[in-house]
């Protein structure tokens, strides 16, 4: 390790996160582009400042800050070599701030698994998972036993679960796979298992109409696209503009043509009139499920956020519906487990549009869980980010 990495440098980049400026902001705006430290410096700064925040609940915020971060590498090292060493009330204590209580159970097997390390998810090609983790040199059985959910026409293979293997692989080496030519020919985007589960559950089928109407950046745009074999048209909309414009940088490395982009605000006045066959609304959400990955929006993140974001998403489902065909799918996935992010606005939805709109029982991916139209994602599930997703089908008139 270089110079470069001091303590003064990760003791600035910590102080500098707070609520407007999140640390994988902070992160990329301190390291990116310096010349003076070789990626493994970068990486570990970027270990220290998530482990600080990892495990900030069990730090002493009167000591100075260079011995809270020693203390939390301390932590984390001896949770990775021994996490029993670290009782069930200890972490159900102090994972998390005491507000999310009043939204969700924390269970020891929860605080266990977001202490953890996250995990990195590539989403290859239909049909290529086996064939690119031969090129990254990735053990086969690293990908995920999760069920197909359409008929495709390439091989499928089958995992000691006895369910067909999809092209969701964990991969664990240190290489940046933004360099691989593999990357840059659109052959596997990163993607959580979680948000590809999504995509699943959507199980769109070539030729169909869809609207993915809070796309962002695009990576469930671009798995639709991909199960969709490239045919029929996804409409991607996003309030931000910035975000479609990385959008279409991202479909273009990939290939994908059949999507058209369009601004959207979330209001009544929608960006098109027309009738979709499934409709995905990824809302915005606290992020709690993202916990593991994303330590400092622990301390960042209110009970107020979580009611006000809560409206938000009641609106978003009321302006779309009328947007589904009759027969058509409406999908509704969040990153978060609050109850009133998810079983809440699943039900508010279900009362208010009993009349059009009856529950859609998601397709069975994997033998963890249960066919039922609404689906929780624990990260200790798949490995991936916490998400819970649910379903309507539009009732034919």
């Amino acid at each position: 390790m270089n110079g470069a990495f001091s303590p003064g440098l990760t003791e600035h980049i910590i102080a500098a996160c707070d609520r407007e400026n999140p640390a994988d902001k902070v992160l990329r705006e301190h390291l990116k582009g310096r010349r003076d430290l070789l990626p493994s410096d970068a990486r570990a700064i970027s270990q220290t400042v998530f482990d600080y925040f990892r495990w900030r609940g069990w730090l002493d915020s009167t000591m100075p800050l260079n011995r809270q971060i020693r203390k939390a590498r301390e932590l984390a090292a001896s949770f990775a070599a021994d996490p029993k060493s670290f009782s069930d009330a200890s972490l159900v204590e102090r994972v998390a701030p005491d507000w999310l209580r009043e939204e969700m159970e924390i269970t020891p097997t929860w605080a266990r698994a977001i202490q953890g390390e996250p995990k990195l998810w590539l989403r290859a090609k239909p049909g290529q998972g086996g064939m690119l983790c031969e090129k990254l040199d990735i053990a086969a059985e690293r990908r995920t036993p999760i069920r197909r959910v359409s008929d495709y026409r390439h091989q499928r293979a089958e995992s000691e679960f006895g369910a067909p293997v999809v092209d969701a692989i964990c991969y664990e080496g240190e290489e940046d796979l933004f360099r691989r030519p593999e990357f840059h020919a659109g052959e596997f985007e990163i993607q959580d298992i979680a948000s590809q589960a999504v995509g699943w559950l959507c199980a769109p089928r070539p030729g169909e109409t869809w609207w993915d109407a809070c796309a962002g950046e695009g990576g469930k745009t671009l798995h639709l696209s991909a199960l969709m074999e490239n045919r029929g048209l996804i409409w991607a909309s996003d309030r931000a503009e910035w975000r479609l414009k990385n959008l279409k940088r991202r479909a273009a490395r990939a290939q994908v043509f059949n999507f058209r982009a369009a601004p959207w605000d979330g209001g009544s006045k929608l960006p098109t009139k027309t009738k979709f066959d499934g409709l995905l609304v990824d809302a915005p959400c606290s992020g709690v499920g993202t916990w593991q990955r994303n330590p400092h929006a622990r301390w960042t993140t209110t009970l107020p956020d979580v009611k006000e974001l809560a409206a938000v998403q009641k609106r978003l489902l009321a302006n779309v519906a009328g947007s589904v065909k009759p027969g058509g799918k409406l999908i509704y996935a969040v990153c978060t487990l609050t109850r009133a992010e998810t079983t809440e606005v699943a039900a508010d939805f279900s009362a208010k549009f009993a009349a059009e709109f009856a529950p859609l029982i998601l397709p069975e991916i994997c033998r963890a869980f249960t066919s039922a139209a609404t689906l929780t994602i624990w990260p200790q599930d798949l490995g991936g980010n916490g998400m819970f997703i649910a379903g309507w089908r539009r009732k034919k008139v």
